[in-house]
């Protein structure tokens, strides 16, 4: 394994779980102000955000697992462009959990190291087009998952919605930069598996 790539590896790491992420679009504006949360309100979002904050961790996990067991240079750019996209919803989540009064999950090493190794798994024993089909399919349940949170919101947090909606609007296009690149559909069992990891993780990290 190349040395730099383990160093760089280590660096995204380090980055997403201790540095300020800086975001390179301005956060997503909402059209108009909300009414002011109550306190019951204000939790709630702020769980929500907390959860959509750990799928950020898990997104820079996953694909920096899978650039560094990609050997396409120019599959592993893009790879590098969606991260670099996901790098602004991690820092966009964290103002908004900042701005809510609130923390991160106390688990975030854990949630990163576990999509780690499942991109670098994908990656280096499925190969490329298997790797790609994960980010489809992790995608495709994150956009789901980004649709729930846009009913669950309270309906005056305009600034957790602006937010959420164009994360989803981003994960759409990662899908569909994958699907062009050669993805193939995951087999059904895996995909229960993405599920049920998923559902372990929203769930423990709505409150932790």
């Amino acid at each position: 394994m190349n040395p730099d790539a383990l160093i760089l590896a280590a660096d995204s790491a380090l980055r997403t779980l201790l540095a300020e992420p800086r975001a390179s679009r301005p956060t997503p504006a909402a059209l108009e102000a909300g009414a002011p949360l109550s306190e019951a309100e204000r939790r709630e979002a702020a769980a929500l955000m907390r959860v959509n904050h750990v799928g950020e961790v898990c997104a820079q996990a996953l694909y920096t697992g899978q650039m560094l067991a990609c050997h396409d240079a120019a599959l592993r750019d893009k790879l590098a462009e969606a991260s670099r996209e996901e790098t602004d919803h991690l820092a966009w989540t964290l103002q908004r959990l900042r701005e809510l009064k609130d923390r991160p999950s106390l688990l975030n090493p854990v949630w990163y190291a576990g999509a780690f190794a499942i991109g670098y798994a994908a990656g280096k024993l499925g190969g490329d087009r298997l790797s790609l089909g994960f980010v489809v399919e992790t995608e495709h349940q994150v956009e789901a998952h980004l649709h729930e949170h846009m009913q669950r919101l309270p309906e005056n947090d305009a600034a957790s919605r602006a937010i959420v909606a164009q994360m989803k609007d981003d994960e759409v296009q990662h899908a569909r930069m994958a699907e062009r690149a050669g993805a193939v559909a995951l087999p059904a069992p895996l995909r229960g598996l993405m599920k049920a990891a998923a559902k372990v993780m929203t769930t423990v990290a709505h409150r932790v």
